[in-house]
């Protein structure tokens, strides 16, 4: 979710190259670590730190969205959360001009993640996020991968 949040507005080239940086100070992306951060004291050198994406909101999104997240572990979890949002199976598009940049389902999402506390999470956001955990299958029919995508996803989804 940190990455997400630091890609908006931003090309996903530009967040990849920042990955390690970003992974090195926010300790592997840990919630309870990231959590622990204090905003005041913590930030500062980080704003400083030409290696990251220097966005004050965005690195502050990240001990928001941790705290958010450690918070929601007493009524289910974030997983949970991102699970009931999955559709499985996923919608099939035939290109991928067709494949939206959000969803009704991920504009519910934002605004449930918003009220959990999380901030940086619109619905395009969350919608990429979904993407990157695997929750939504956008690959287009005729992929030859897509068929192999759902069957994992319904696997897990039993499992899980």
């Amino acid at each position: 979710m940190c990455l997400e949040g630091f890609q908006s507005g931003l090309s996903w080239i530009t967040v990849l190259r920042k990955r390690e940086a970003l992974r090195e100070v926010f300790a592997d992306f840990d919630p309870d670590a990231v959590a622990a951060m204090d905003p005041e004291r913590d930030l500062a050198p980080l704003l400083g730190d030409a290696r990251l994406i220097r966005s004050s909101a965005k690195l502050r999104a990240c001990l928001t969205n941790a705290r958010a997240t450690v918070a929601l572990r007493d009524c289910g979890g974030l997983p949970a959360l991102l699970w009931a949002a999955a559709e499985v199976p996923s919608p099939a598009y035939a290109s991928l001009a067709e494949v939206p940049a959000s969803t009704p389902v991920s504009a519910d999402l934002a605004k449930r993640l918003k009220r959990s506390g999380f901030t940086f999470v619109g619905p395009t956001t969350v919608y990429s996020l979904l993407q990157a955990c695997g929750l939504v299958n956008d690959h287009v029919l005729g992929c030859p991968v897509r068929d192999e995508v759902e069957a994992e996803r319904r696997a897990v989804r039993r499992s899980g």
